[in-house]
């Protein structure tokens, strides 16, 4: 058991070595337009911005310059990085003050912005924010589980913030209204490095998964 988990270690440290941008051009990252009662989430919301940046990896958000928002899209912006903003026109007036960050798309309503958000996106992630953060986050699950589609959902759990929450699929996994196999679609680290490092993994052993069973398929 400790050599697999030592081997296991290892990859997730070459793959951070050899850069996310192999498997995630664009991440979309879901969050509050608020900044929250700590500063931890703000400062959360700077690294996973800074980490993205190193990465090279573009960002796809809700188009706020306010909050959360505001500081994870400065932050990929300022790293040299491709902004898109996606943000229904009615929202303008309370989630983007001053100038806007990089590219923003207006759309007509809350549904086109999270497929287009979706849409744009090689992963998602959630940081700590209000209801819509966690219906755009449940939403990405529930895609997820229903094979609409096969991208990572990280949970950035700054503080615990979202331990509740996890427990809850938990029960929901108890009580059997959750499959199980549906339970490992969440992959949640309570710091931006380990987060992305899981996420990384999970794309790669993915990628691994599909080409195994192609090779099947034109052996039959």
């Amino acid at each position: 058991m400790c050599s697999i988990l030592k081997g296991m270690e290892e990859n997730l440290v070459n793959a951070a070595e050899t850069g996310s941008r192999e498997w995630f051009k664009r991440i979309c990252v879901f969050c509050g337009s608020r900044s929250g009662n700590r500063t931890s989430f703000s400062e959360a919301a700077l690294d996973l911005g800074k980490k993205l940046a190193e990465r090279k990896i573009d960002l796809v958000y809700g188009g706020g310059s306010v909050g959360l928002m505001g500081l994870i899209s400065k932050a990929v912006y300022d790293g040299g990085c491709h902004v898109l903003g996606v943000i229904p026109t009615a929202l303008l007036p309370s989630e983007i003050l001053g100038e806007s960050i990089g590219e923003v798309k207006r759309v007509a309503d809350m549904h086109e912005r999270k497929s287009e958000m979706a849409k744009n996106a090689d992963a998602f992630i959630a940081l700590p924010g209000g209801y819509g953060t966690m219906e755009e986050l449940l939403e990405i699950i529930a895609w997820s589980q229903l094979g609409i589609h096969h991208k990572p959902v990280g949970i950035l759990n700054v503080d615990g913030y979202y331990n509740d929450l996890i427990q809850l699929f938990d029960k929901g996994v108890r009580e059997g209204f959750i499959e199980d196999s549906a339970s490992h679609i969440v992959i949640s680290a309570d710091n931006a490095e380990e987060l992305l490092r899981k996420m990384e993994a999970k794309a790669k052993a993915g990628e691994e998964r599909r080409r195994e069973a192609n090779k099947k398929r034109r052996s039959s």
